[in-house]
């Protein structure tokens, strides 16, 4: 803050010191500007960015100014002129100007933590070009360092979006020592809106555990239904029995979409709710995606397996995108590949069991991206994360426009290892310690983590979907909280969700 701050009084007081010259106002100008001027050197030395992008902007701040002061210098014979030029100044400064001189250090600015996320091998950048500005006009930068570069994304709707502006940037090894020089020779060339470094995101083991049971009777035929503890905790016999007196007929189906591992698609207990977009994304080697496929959209009253939600095949179908690799990995940008993949395939529900801690303040692509779904009115479901940290630091949970998931365990307590919420806009809990479902090769076990928690919302969202098909993220959100019930520490979990009473509301 200091910076900007500092950079807009001295330039101000400047221009007043000629105007005022020849007075004693003058002299309090002259003051002001030395004041400011020391204002901005000190945010300047304590941004926290490379030294040679530090003195380029500084370099450019000083041209800046030198230019306009030059013109108040000549306009302040003619006062009017004078006073319409500051107007100006200021107008330019609140609408745009002083946004930008915000962000300047803003790509290397870092979270409260220090540990450095390691960056994709094959694209260590994500580059947002100026509009109507492409990568190949930075000859200078791309020669120097020998960058490669291609298109990061390609949505459906680039009129909807600026994600088409954005590049991958490969840093050859020799370089990657330079990544904070180039990002500053970069931004210094004025072609670039914003750089994100492309991130990795690596699932968190997730411990298999004893099965935990409840005695309650769901009237369904599905022989481990009584290993969900949730349900009961969700009252979701409840809502099988609201469905079912009221005769609710959805509208359609709901997409709900699983950006994962992948998932099995042949499932015994999924198949008859799977839709397959891409034969390449029908198969998980982690088993990941498809325990989370399982609490999110598992064949209810079949006779096998487990159940989910939805106590029909009429209200939900359940899709697969693989944005994470065999070994449970994946990067920024395969992750907002996989959102705009599903968007574009018109879904309903995003479901994303992933994420992990970032280095930075703020990433631009993830908020484009969630901006692109709500666009087009689909729903991203994000899992807090499994450390036991506050979620404001982890991406893409921490993401402006996202449901946030905690995990309770069958006491509704936090459980022991999820992420907290409550600096975050949008945070729900739902169950998520010894979750039994689905996995490859018409398998079943139990997983802990909020990736199993995130499903049993994204299930719920869809089968709201189903039935109102117009719902938008905010309004979902807002249901949920207000129906959901407390847990023994609700702000740092949100509410858990309670189905029966969000369908209720939803058609009151």
């Amino acid at each position: 803050m200091l910076y900007p701050l500092g950079f807009i009084i001295g330039l101000l007081s400047l221009s007043f010191w000629f105007y005022y010259k020849d007075s004693e106002r003058g002299s309090l100008m002259r003051t002001i500007f030395f004041v400011a001027i020391g204002v901005y050197l000190i945010g300047w030395l304590m941004a926290d960015a490379a030294m040679s992008f530090k003195f380029l902007m500084l370099s450019r701040d000083f041209l800046i100014m030198g230019v306009l002061a030059a013109i108040f210098k000549f306009l302040s014979k003619y006062p009017t002129l004078f006073k319409v030029g500051i107007g100006i100044v200021l107008l330019s400064w609140f609408i745009f100007w002083g946004g930008q001189m915000r962000h300047t250090f803003t790509p290397t600015e870092k979270v409260e933590f220090d540990t450095r996320v390691p960056l994709a091998d094959d694209g260590e950048l994500l580059v947002e070009v100026k509009p109507g500005k492409a990568f190949k006009e930075m000859e200078s930068v791309i020669e120097k360092y020998d960058l490669e570069y291609q298109k990061a994304f390609l949505p459906k709707y680039g009129n909807k979006t600026d994600l088409d502006d954005y590049y991958l940037v490969n840093i050859p090894d020799a370089f990657e020592k330079d990544i904070q020089a180039i990002e500053a020779e970069m931004m210094a060339t004025g072609l670039v809106d914003w750089i994100d470094e492309n991130e990795i995101i690596q699932l968190d083991p997730v411990q298999t555990s004893m099965d935990l049971s409840t005695g309650v009777d769901f009237k369904v035929n599905d022989p481990d239904v009584s290993k969900l503890w949730g349900f009961e905790k969700m009252k979701v016999n409840d809502l099988y029995a609201a469905l079912a007196k009221s005769g609710i007929v959805p509208q359609r189906k709901a997409k709900v979409f699983i950006l994962d591992t992948g998932v099995d698609g042949q499932h015994e207990d999924l198949k008859d709710n799977y839709t397959s977009l891409n034969p390449s994304y029908d198969n998980d080697p982690v088993g990941h995606g498809t325990h989370c496929a399982g609490i999110a959209g598992a064949v209810t009253n079949n006779g096998i397996g487990i159940a989910s939600l939805a106590p029909t095949g009429d209200f939900i179908e359940i899709t697969s995108i693989k944005v994470l690799g065999p070994t449970g990995g994946g990067t920024q940008q395969s992750i907002i590949k996989g959102i705009i993949e599903a968007v574009d395939n018109n879904a309903d529900v995003l479901s994303l069991s992933l994420g992990g801690p970032s280095t930075r303040f703020r990433q631009k692509a993830y908020e484009q991206a969630i901006d692109y779904a709500a666009e087009r009115n689909a729903i991203v479901v994000v899992a807090a994360g499994n450390s036991n940290k506050n979620a404001k630091d982890y991406s893409p949970a921490n993401t402006s426009g996202v449901i946030a998931v905690s995990a309770v365990d069958s006491k509704i307590e936090k459980a022991s290892f999820s992420n907290t919420v409550e600096d975050l806009k949008m945070g729900v809990a739902a169950p998520g310690v010894q979750i039994f479902s689905t996995t490859p090769n018409n398998n079943y076990t139990s997983f802990n983590g909020t990736s199993m928690a995130t499903p049993y919302v994204s299930g719920l969202i869809g089968l709201m979907k189903s039935i109102n098909p117009d719902l938008n993220t905010r309004q979902v959100y807002k249901i949920l909280q207000q129906t959901g019930v407390n847990t023994n520490d609700t702000r740092k979990t949100g509410k858990l969700i309670q189905p029966a009473a969000a369908i209720e509301e939803l058609m009151d």
